[in-house]
């Protein structure tokens, strides 16, 4: 369990521990369909991120990590298959999260921040590009800095 987190309600945690799951599932599909390299990408990111995540993060990770590509699977599933009626539930979910960061600790929510924003740019520069190298879409492009989810350092 995460330290950070024992001021939380039950469904701030769950949504919390969802966040690394939803920002892949809205990157990777925002072309409309998520590949198997985007996919993998989020589960080899989730996995570094257990080892070399700011030192505030690791048990964040540990715990989100646990079976998450099954907890990935799992949740594609629950969303529709079109981008354009999938992409607004979770950008609506992503928004609940500012709420959230504001009852933790400072640091904690910037690293955290920080964090999914340079997970959601990995995901993205899995697939696309010449050869599929470090190459965004169009559509990654208007979601990779998770506008949905204001920054931290700048709130009050």
């Amino acid at each position: 369990m995460v330290d950070q987190f024992n001021k939380l309600n039950e469904e701030d945690k769950e949504l919390m521990y969802q966040v690394p799951l939803l920002v892949s599932i809205l990157i990777a599909g925002a072309d409309n369909k998520i590949d198997k390299t985007e996919v993998r990408e989020a589960v080899t990111l989730s996995k570094i991120k257990q080892q070399k995540a700011r030192k505030d993060l690791i048990d964040y990770y540990k715990e989100v990590g646990q079976d998450f590509e099954d907890k990935l699977k799992v949740m594609i599933q629950q969303f529709p298959l079109d981008a354009e009626v999938r992409n607004p539930q979770i950008i609506e979910k992503l928004q609940r999260v500012n709420g959230i960061l504001s009852k933790l600790d400072k640091n904690f929510a910037i690293d955290f921040y920080s964090s999914i924003r340079d997970m959601a740019r990995k995901v993205a520069e899995a697939s696309g590009g010449v050869l599929g190298y470090m190459s965004i879409g169009y559509e990654e492009s208007k979601l990779i800095n998770l506008d949905m989810i204001k920054d931290p350092s700048k709130m009050g």
